[in-house]
């Protein structure tokens, strides 16, 4: 069994490999597209800064920075004091911070972002609030720079 040092004292811990996530709790999952993906559950909470290639789902507290390669959720429950950059990125939570979608954002009628954002698409819908800049390019195709 592994041990794992406290201060000066040395605990015995327990690990174990999950193949599914228990519903409510934190876990991966693959997301329709075949790439691997992280959820934080309602009652999980993360400090720092997070970056994963594959899909982030967030139901719980975030503060710091969220990056990733595919899409982010920030589901109703979640409140997000964090910057946060993806493929698609769909808000339905309470976000602080600026926010950065590849493709497309979705502000869904729950969610409100107290942050400038950067996008390609953008779509609000009725009840949603958007307090900050918005900047919108010409969309960075996935196929990269340089293709034509």
């Amino acid at each position: 069994m592994p041990k794992a040092r406290l201060g000066s004292v040395y605990m015995e811990v327990q690990t174990e490999t999950v193949e599914e996530p228990t519903v409510g709790r934190g876990g991966r999952h693959r997301a329709d597209n075949g790439s691997a993906g992280i959820t934080l559950g309602p009652r999980d909470t993360l400090n720092g800064k997070l970056s994963i290639e594959g899909d982030l789902r967030v139901h719980g507290t975030v503060e710091g920075e969220l990056t990733a390669s595919g899409d982010v959720q920030v589901e109703q429950s979640a409140n997000v004091k964090a910057t946060i950059a993806g493929r698609n990125v769909n808000i339905r939570g309470k976000v602080d911070g600026p926010v950065t979608a590849k493709r497309r954002l979705v502000l869904g009628g729950s969610g409100a972002i107290n942050g400038d954002v950067k996008v390609s698409r953008l779509t609000v819908e009725d009840g949603a609030t958007l307090n900050g800049n918005v900047s919108m390019g010409g969309g960075d195709s996935e196929g990269g720079e340089g293709q034509g």
